[in-house]
């Protein structure tokens, strides 16, 4: 479900619906630091992103932030098929 709203969020922001990640919480209700979070999803892989939408298991947002630190998407790739295998 974050991913989802993560992309939200990126459209209203993309749209000028929300002009910035300080209205966003507003808007949302959340913190500054848990929308940075959610946010930081949008930075995986599009690959992963489109798994973890589909996905019948859910994954800990903070294991998926961990993931989505890292700019490199084969790092991020490596990372996500090792996390993977653990669900298997």
């Amino acid at each position: 479900r974050l991913m989802a709203l993560a992309i939200h969020c990126q459209e209203l922001l993309r749209t000028g619906q929300i002009t910035n990640q300080s209205e966003l919480a507003r808007y949302a209700q959340i913190t500054r630091a848990r929308t940075t979070q959610i946010l930081t999803l949008l930075n995986l892989a599009p690959d992963i992103q489109e798994e973890i939408l589909f996905a019948s298991r859910t994954v800990s947002a903070r294991t998926l932030e961990r993931i989505a630190r890292s700019i490199d998407w084969s790092d991020q790739r490596r990372r996500w098929r090792r996390l993977r295998s653990h669900y298997v």
